[in-house]
């Protein structure tokens, strides 16, 4: 590949890299997704480039790296709340209180998980 086409992809990455990190600052799933495919096509890319053309990618070696740190983020955000919910779906549906020999024991409440609207 040409310097001058390789260089090409390597703006196109560094300009995709810089909405990705826009998109997971702003928590926009949906463009992180469509990103995606696009990021690995470009990376598989620079992966054919010859030995010579890879001096060039410092920058973007950092920002993926500072990318990933951010997706790592919020997916242990998303984790942090399903287990939230997970937990407030239990104590909705239930007490879990624990006899002097240690043995759980349920309560269940017995509230359906619908909301009362009134006029």
């Amino acid at each position: 590949m040409t310097t001058a086409a390789s260089q090409d992809v390597i703006d196109e990455l560094d300009q995709l890299l810089e909405r990705e990190r826009a998109a997971l600052l702003a928590g926009d799933l949906d463009t992180i997704a469509r990103i995606l495919d696009l990021k690995e096509a470009l990376i598989d890319r620079i992966n054919g480039f010859d030995a010579t053309d890879h001096a060039p990618l410092g920058p973007l070696r950092e920002k993926l790296g500072r990318n990933l740190s951010l997706l790592v983020g919020a997916m242990e955000g998303i984790r942090a709340v399903a287990d939230r919910m997970a937990h407030l779906r239990r104590v909705r549906l239930g007490l879990e209180t624990y006899d002097k020999s240690g043995r759980r024991h349920r309560h269940q409440t017995g509230i359906p998980g619908t909301v009362e609207r009134r006029a």
